[in-house]
């Protein structure tokens, strides 16, 4: 997965700075391998997180910095970050990056430009919230993660189909969250019922520095739109003009001011409404997941993980972009239709093309794969480059023709 590159990063960094990596982790598998040591606990539990650091720290003596590139883990890092006195965005903005509610909340205290929202704990509530939000309404998830449980409804009809499915996935597919069992009492099981905005869909990535933003990449974003929102395809630099880019940058640090963001990377999404003008949909205290850092890097000279690793010891990082950006594709990879995969189709001609910088297959014949909205993870990723930006979404519509994953219905 994307993560290799993530930890391979940190390790590399770790041995030039001489530090060692301790990962605290649950269920270590393939990670074990890019780490000093492993230590298992139930990071499900920010306490028992806390307590594993605590362990650590008696052992080696100090910890020296505390890291994620992992959304759940954000409150987590935030708490050993307080308790050992290093650097990291506050408990509070960790909390306010994770639970979608709060983060409605601050965006309006802080006059940051949102959809229209409201808190449904059933069908009814959700029914009411529509007169407030209107249709189009998208349904979410309060502690999600990427795009899971996340689906637009149009109608009253469809919001009758779809509020019961999105509620209970919406809590039964994060039960790992260190947030889920406070967040269910809180709210009693509701979801998020927001206005949905038309317009083009981007994200941006950019690095806090004692309390100033560097924009560094403005991804565009031209699927999908709806019902689901899964990131199936994104592409830097964008092809806004500069005047929207700037009231992007401005909306970009509103955000990080009504959340408190100080330090780090950050990720933030916006439509565009009428095009040009930036609402936010939603911000994480950390880097962009998935082939995101790759792409910053390929495109923007900037390595995303190296600077996180400097903000996380102290240290400021070298902040010094191309001037002039390299145009970069991603794709994440899900089939047209969950079931048993049985054939991936083009894989060896599509990793022999040229433009193509790096593809991969997360799973193998026979597994099960879904597709949103119930899961927001693709099954694979390609990350591509090209000398234009007029030749990117051709060159996506290429590779996307020529690499696909088959499945057949279970039960078959």
């Amino acid at each position: 997965m994307s993560r290799r590159r993530h930890l391979a990063r940190t390790r590399k960094y770790a041995e030039e700075h001489g530090h060692r990596v301790i990962m605290i982790m649950k269920d270590p598998e393939w990670e074990a391998d890019y780490v000093d040591e492993v230590v298992v606990a139930d990071t499900s539990s920010i306490d028992e997180t806390l307590s594993a650091a605590k362990a650590v720290a008696a052992a080696e003596s100090t910890i020296d910095a505390v890291v994620t590139f992992a959304e759940a883990a954000v409150p987590s890092a935030a708490r050993v970050a307080a308790e050992f006195g290093l650097p990291g965005v506050s408990e509070r903005t960790a909390h306010l990056a994770r639970d979608k509610y709060l983060m409605r909340a601050a965006f309006a205290e802080g006059g940051v430009a949102q959809p229209r929202f409201a808190l449904a704990g059933s069908l009814e509530e959700a029914v009411k919230a529509a007169d407030e939000v209107g249709f189009p309404m998208v349904l979410k998830p309060i502690i999600g993660t990427g795009s899971m449980y996340v689906r637009s409804v149009a109608t009253m009809a469809e919001l009758e189909e779809h509020f019961d499915i999105i509620r209970e996935g919406a809590w039964a597919g994060f039960t790992y969250d260190p947030l889920h069992d406070s967040a269910m009492r809180s709210y009693g099981g509701g979801v998020l019922a927001e206005q949905f905005v038309p317009g083009p869909e981007i994200c941006v990535e950019s690095l806090v520095v004692a309390g100033t933003t560097h924009m560094l990449a403005i991804h565009d974003k031209p699927l999908p739109t709806g019902p689901t929102f899964e990131e199936v395809y994104a592409c830097t630099p964008t092809r806004l003009p500069a005047e929207t880019v700037e009231r992007i940058a401005a909306a970009v640090r509103d955000v990080h001011e009504a959340m408190g963001i100080l330090t780090g990377p950050t990720h933030v999404e916006f439509r565009l409404a009428g095009g040009v003008e930036p609402v936010v949909l939603e911000a994480a205290a950390r880097m962009g997941g998935g082939p995101i850092y790759r792409s910053v890097l390929l495109s923007t000279g900037v390595d995303l993980v190296e600077a996180a690793l400097d903000l996380a010891l102290g240290r400021t990082p070298e902040i010094a972009p191309r001037e002039v950006a390299r145009p970069i594709g991603f794709w994440n990879i899900f089939p047209e239709r969950a079931g048993t995969l049985s054939e991936i189709v083009g894989l060896d001609r599509a990793a022999a093309d040229p433009r193509v910088d790096e593809v991969e297959i997360y799973r193998h014949l026979g597994d099960h794969l879904e597709v949103p909205p119930r899961t927001f993870q693709g099954h694979g990723h390609l990350i591509f480059k090209v000398g234009d930006v007029d030749e990117l979404d051709p060159v996506f519509d290429e590779l996307v023709s020529t690499l696909r994953l088959r499945t057949d219905p279970e039960g078959r």
